[in-house]
């Protein structure tokens, strides 16, 4: 397995980013439009995935494909007590695509699974920023609940992916009128990785 990135003994470390993504809509497309641009702009990727995405891309050969191109193992479930951790230190973590539900889970703190358990954490440590995209439909966003989510992630320092320009939102079971917005998306972790220096 390949890293995408080399270093010498001494150079400085590339970033690492920590994708995680839920199971939504575009989610098929991770690899292509996040994970090898990610290792294209130079970052370290280490890729972990919730359960029910993970089932997903089990079933089409993303999870082994992502694993190889990253040179890391793809998580979807806790580690062992006692065993090492199978991705380096995260430097930034990206959370896309994001459902509603995990999108709400994150905003209320649950961690009822590594993919949440891991970005939760990140949200309460000032030294690691966190990217969210969330892959909802206009009927989730009109929820009354959801701008409190919106907002609870806004007030923790969390930046959102979001708004009609960069992706306007459909109506239930109708298609998005563009693919997920990939490029705003890393140059948001870009961004983020920016103001920690």
């Amino acid at each position: 397995m390949t890293t995408g990135v080399t270093t010498s003994p001494g150079a400085a470390r590339p970033p690492m980013i920590g994708i995680v993504a839920s199971a939504a809509g575009g989610l098929e497309r991770l690899r292509a439009g996040l994970v090898e641009p990610a290792l294209a702009s130079g970052w370290r990727v280490g890729v972990t995935l919730t359960p029910t995405a993970a089932r997903w891309l089990n079933a089409v050969g993303e999870v082994e494909a992502m694993a190889a191109v990253t040179g890391l193992p793809v998580r979807s479930e806790s580690r062992l007590p006692g065993t090492a951790r199978p991705h380096p230190p995260v430097d930034c973590y990206v959370l896309a695509p994001a459902s509603a539900n995990t999108v709400a889970k994150l905003a209320l703190g649950i961690g009822d699974n590594q993919a949440l358990t891991q970005v939760g954490e990140a949200v309460g440590d000032p030294r690691v920023p966190v990217v969210v995209f969330p892959r909802v439909n206009a009927a989730h966003a009109r929820h009354p609940a959801w701008p409190g989510h919106l907002a609870a992630l806004r007030n923790a320092g969390v930046g959102l992916v979001e708004g009609p320009k960069v992706f306007p939102l459909a109506e239930p079971a109708e298609e998005p009128e563009r693919d997920l917005p990939w490029a705003h998306i890393l140059d948001a972790v870009a961004a983020a990785l920016a103001s920690r220096t």
